[in-house]
This record gives structure tokens, sequence and C-alpha cells, in this order.
């Protein structure tokens, strides 16, 4: 991977659109995949991650046409996908893996999940399991890891308590519900992400939501449509942060996903002390998406609890960041989950920014930052991780002097054009 040299100072300015959500647009593709017909897909994110989805869908027999963020997916029906001839690729993209296995829980035949060496060190027990139960063969290696091999067939619907809040594994058990006799009932112990619920209603499958449950019934079938997606509030939010953070910056974010369970970290912003005006959120593709005016501005520290984990899990590193250089301390309550992303990274927040002379350390599943007035230059690992890729590079814009970020390019998994957009939008 390639490395990056930023060098400290300046602000930004003038506006900027990021990537299709990434989220939103591994499910566009999975659902229009089940669905009959031919859906048309607009705002489709370019990373490498949404591109390893459609690798494996086109090897299970799906036609996709044109190149993101313009494509139309030809759908096979509900439990209508072939054998693949090999193995199934997903990359470093969690989401693919876990999403899709839920998918092919339901079909008639045995599949098998590799990917990255990232990827081969994620826990796939979680998904696994509620999968077992509902009648499928799941294989995993020794220490319940990828590779992943699925043996489909015959589902029955289960009610399922998710031991974690996870959005993939949630969207997982109701896809495979989906293709299940009866109803399938998944049970959150904390709100997390709902756009598979959303967009199955907007493919026309019935979605019953009661409090923390959602439930499906097996067999209604999906029919095509068009699905535009808003841009990205997890790649916003480096914007956001950067901009807030960079003195005399103005800045406009546009179309960034405004749906409720993705915009905790504006709220943990707020209370922070930054100037973010929200113009009025407009619907698009049963999404909301708003426009954000961010003026730069002074931050004091904030305690995050647990419980708003869930619903900014990936703007973590960069909201640490923002506390790098508040005053005062912030405390992130139970980031365990951070330990199973690309990276350890919660490990990798901390380490990045003791790097560029914050003060952070980790308690348990805690992270203390504890504000500085300044960032020293730094040079710093990625990890292969391309939310500390991105952070890094900011750190470093904000930090004095030359720094670098070994392994910066990773940034592709979710947004290809970073670094350029950045550079284009510095004064």
């Amino acid at each position: 991977m390639k490395d990056r040299t930023v060098a400290g100072g300046g602000r930004l300015e003038g506006e900027v659109r990021v990537p299709g959500d990434k989220s939103v647009s591994h499910r566009a593709l999975i659902l229009g995949a089940l669905a009959v017909g031919e859906s048309a897909i607009e705002g489709l994110s370019s990373g490498a991650d949404v591109a390893s989805t459609r690798t494996c869908l086109e090897a299970l027999g799906v036609e996709i046409s044109g190149e993101a963020p313009s494509l139309r997916v030809r759908g096979r029906g509900l439990g209508g996908l072939k054998a693949p001839s090999g193995p199934l690729d997903a990359g470093n993209s969690g989401t693919t893996m876990r999403l899709l296995s839920g998918v092919l829980a339901g079909h008639p035949f045995s599949s098998r999940f590799v990917g990255d060496e990232s990827l081969t060190r994620r826990p796939m027990k979680r998904v696994a399991e509620p999968l077992r139960a509902m009648g499928a063969t799941v294989a995993l290696s020794g220490d319940d890891t990828p590779p992943v091999v699925i043996a489909g067939g015959a589902l029955r619907g289960i009610e399922y308590a998710l031991p974690m809040a996870s959005a993939q594994v949630k969207s997982a058990v109701l896809l495979a519900g989906l293709h299940a006799t009866g109803e399938t009932t998944v049970i959150e112990p904390a709100a997390t992400r709902d756009h598979t619920e959303r967009m199955l209603t907007a493919f026309g499958v019935p979605v019953r939501m009661a409090g923390l449950r959602a439930s499906v019934t097996g067999g209604s079938p999906l029919k095509a449509t068009k699905v535009l997606i808003p841009g990205d509030p997890s790649s916003a939010a480096f914007w956001v942060v950067a901009a807030t953070l960079a003195a005399g910056s103005e800045l406009a974010v546009r179309g960034v996903g405004a749906n409720p369970t993705r915009t905790g970290y504006l709220a943990v912003l707020a209370r922070m002390g930054a100037d973010i005006h929200r113009e009025p959120a407009r619907g698009e593709g049963g999404e909301e998406i708003e426009d954000l005016i961010v003026s730069s501005s002074d931050l004091s520290g904030v305690s995050v609890s647990a419980g708003e984990v869930p619903g900014l899990i990936d703007e973590v590193p960069i909201l640490a960041l923002a506390a790098a250089l508040a005053s005062g301390e912030s405390r992130f309550h139970g980031l365990g989950e951070l330990r199973h992303k690309e990276s350890d990274r919660l490990k990798g927040i901390a380490s990045l920014l003791t790097s560029f002379g914050a003060e952070a350390r980790i308690e348990n599943d805690d992270l203390i930052v504890t504000g500085v007035k300044t960032l020293q230059a730094a040079k710093v690992d990625s990890l292969g991780d391309h939310r500390l890729a991105m952070t890094g590079y900011i750190a470093g814009f904000l930090a004095s002097g030359e720094s670098a970020v070994m392994g910066a390019s990773c940034a592709e998994i979710s947004y290809p054009t970073f670094y350029d957009d950045f550079i284009a939008r510095r004064a």
C-alpha cells in the first residue's frame, strides 16, 4: 500500500460531496439481486468493500451492468442465486461476508467465503450461531474466523436475541429469514443502523417493527425498484471534524445521509461545542439526506456512553482526534467492538494519537483522551485500516511540520478520492 505525506497548517473551504453510503450500497446490491426485475441504483459507493459485494454477487449468477455511482442489477428472485464455481472473495469487507452468509444460508448449495489477511481475523461465530439455529450448516476455522463454508437449505424462522449490538448480524438473520418458513424476529440490545429494514420496505417486503424488535415473514417477494443512495455519514465525519478543528474553515458537506441511526457523531460534536448547521433533511429513496455547514470552533471534552457507541462506531477514530484538541478530558465508554474491526482499532487509535503528541490511554474497553493545544508532526502506520489512515492524515494536517501516513492507500476501501478531495479544498 502507498504512503502519504501531509504538511500541517491551513484551512478548509468551499463544498464537498462524499461517496455514497457504504452500508446502504451493500444492501442495495444484495436486495437488487434478490428482487424480481431490474433495479436502478444511483449514488453507489465506489469503494473497494462495495466492489467486493458486487464481485461475489456476479459469481452467484447476478447480472450487474454499469459502474459506480450508477448501475443496474437484474435480480434473480428470492432463492434464485446460482452455486458459485469457486470461493467467494469478500476482500476486506466484513459486511459482504456477513450479509451474504445470511442470504446463502437459504440456498441449497455449498459456498465458501474467503477474504484478505485482515478479514480472516474477524469474528464470524456471531453470524454462524443464529444461522445454524435456523437450519444451515456453517463451518468456520478453529478460532471461529474465516474462511466460512455454508451449506444452505430449508430454513425455519426463529426469534433471536442478539448478544451484541450489530447491524451486520441483525441484517444477516433478517436476510436468512426471507428464505425461511414462518416468521423471523431479531431483538437488539441497543438500536443499530436500520438500513436493511428501510430498504426491505422499499423493495416491497413488510418489516414489522416494535421497539428493538424487527420481524420478517419468509417467502415475501422483493420487487425491483430505484434506489438513490445518500452520502456516507462516516465519510462526512472526517470533513466535519477537520473543518471544526482547522482555524478559519468554512465548509459545506452536501447530500449526507441523515438517518437517525447514523447521526450520533453530530450529537457528540454538538455537546463539544462544534459550530455545525444542519439544513432541513429531505427524503430520498427511503433515507433522509441533509447538508452540513461547518465553521471552525473551539471544543470541550465530552463523555460518550456505551449506549451511544453502536450509533457512531465507525466515527470513533475521528471523534477521538477531535477530543485530542479539545479542552479537558474526554472518555469514550464501551469500545470493545473496535478490537474486531480491520485492525484492533481501539489500540490503533490510542497509538495514533500519542504519536502526534496527544494524551490517550485505554482502560479496559474505554478510551480516555486528554486534550492538548497543538499536535506534533508524526509518522504513523494505518495498520491497513481505512479509518485510521484518514484520521492520521487529518491529524497531520492539523499538526506542525510534515507528517506521514504509512499504508495510506487503504482509504480506497471506503473513500477512493479522499486525498485528492482534501487537497482541492485546502486553503
